[in-house]
């Protein structure tokens, strides 16, 4: 099972909310006419639904998931699932509408979309979440295709998954569908590259970041929330080109070590000790939140949402912000991190890799033809790097923040496509 790494969430605010704050800030920069506004704040589709699965010991549960469309104006709707007991639709919307403007921030012609699962999938066998799975993607058969809706993985799902989702997809038509989900194993039609994607558009994104503000790679330290996969790989592909990751956690707690983390070691003993960093030797244990405020150059919260809050924002002494996970940072802290001259690389715009090399595993499918993965991680890296590029000029020519820049791209690349189709 990928990515499951839950972090401790104070004040937390209403997500669809939050990104909706961001949103008309950038809206009203853009000068964007009502029409649009409504069109773009408003998700295109909602589906909730019972999902009742026969459980190990012949009882039938029932669970409640969800699948939101919030654009295909760009193209086929795209977004994760997740398997997470915190799953609710005001979240599930949020994150679908981040999808919508991080595939269009990255110039990637999908719309955005999110699924879930309310459930516990560390208290489940195999067996019932493959039950679950099927029968979410059964329930959902309608909305998902490969020219229509295209799920992936999300905290608590992983290529195992979406093995079953695409399996599933695959015996209603009738023939084997391989790019109706990406995330896939590779022999089902998996792009190599797609595992590290997402920690390797931290990686860029955090590099060129630490460029725009004059620090040297060499001389920085960073800390990392969250160590599943974007927080681990970030952190082995950052301390590949120098950066000393001092901190990490998981949901165990943090452990700390200013001469630096050998991330190598931390990962093989995460990997041997079910996932956890429990009990790890090679740098002391401190309080999850705490990791948040150390002495560092680089912050990358690679958790959950909302994060940093403005109960905790003015604690925090990093120079830079590298946003991981979707949403850690709360609409209300953003004043605070600007007024002590924090930039904050959104994730709309930090963890698209891992929407960048999605669209490569459907490409590929299209064209049943595999690319190598130093083709991949070149065009991965110069998309992420192009974009990075286009939000700064962006945030300089409306003296904004990198976030409101990467809004505006976004809803500026949206409104436009809108525009030419010709509107309702």
């Amino acid at each position: 099972m990928g990515y499951i790494e839950p972090a401790p969430i104070k004040d937390k605010e209403n997500p669809f909310e939050s990104m909706m704050s961001r949103f008309n800030v950038a809206a009203e920069a853009l000068g964007l006419d009502q029409e649009i506004y409504n069109v773009l704040k408003s998700p295109y589709k909602q589906a909730i639904v019972s999902l009742p699965v026969t459980m190990d010991d012949g009882s039938i549960r029932v669970f409640e998931g969800y699948r939101v469309i919030h654009s295909n104006i760009l193209g086929p709707s795209k977004g994760g699932v997740r398997f997470d007991l915190g799953v609710n639709l005001d979240e599930v919307k949020a994150l679908a509408a981040w999808m919508t403007w991080k595939c269009a921030v990255v110039d990637i012609p999908y719309g955005g979309a999110k699924g879930g699962i309310k459930c516990n999938p560390r208290e489940m066998s195999a067996g019932e979440i493959e039950r679950l799975t099927r029968t979410y993607t059964q329930t959902l058969i309608e909305i998902f295709g490969p020219d229509r809706d295209i799920p992936a993985p999300d905290m608590g799902t992983g290529p195992r998954e979406m093995a079953w989702m695409m399996d599933e997809y695959s015996k209603s038509q009738g023939m084997t569908v391989n790019a109706v989900v990406t995330g896939k194993p590779l022999v089902l039609g998996g792009s190599l590259g797609r595992t590290e994607a997402t920690g390797r558009g931290v990686m860029i994104s955090a590099l060129a970041a630490m460029e725009r503000k004059h620090i040297n790679p060499f001389n920085a330290k960073c800390a990392i929330q969250g160590f599943g996969n974007v927080g681990s790989w970030a952190a082995q592909l950052l301390a590949e080109r120098g950066v000393k990751v001092v901190a990490i956690s998981d949901i165990s707690g943090a452990y700390h070590n200013d001469n630096g983390i050998n991330i190598e070691e931390a990962i093989a003993y995460r990997d041997a000790n079910n996932r956890s960093l429990e009990g790890y030797g090679g740098a002391e244990k401190i309080d999850g939140d705490e990791l948040l405020f150390l002495d560092v150059d680089v912050l990358i919260p690679a958790a959950m949402e909302d994060v940093i809050t403005k109960n905790n924002a003015a604690k925090i002494k990093a120079k830079l912000i590298v946003e991981g996970a979707n949403g850690p940072t709360s609409a209300k802290a953003d004043a605070i991190l600007m007024e002590n001259d924090v930039m904050a690389v959104p994730d709309i715009l930090a963890n698209a890799g891992g929407v960048t090399v999605s669209y490569f595993e459907w490409v590929q499918n299209r064209l049943g033809y595999k690319w190598t993965r130093e083709r991949v991680n070149r065009r991965s890296d110069r998309i992420m790097k192009t974009s990075f590029n286009k939000v700064y000029e962006v945030s300089q020519e409306y003296n904004v923040s990198l976030r409101i820049a990467a809004y505006i791209v976004a809803i500026d690349k949206v409104s436009n496509t809108y525009k030419y189709r010709g509107g309702f």
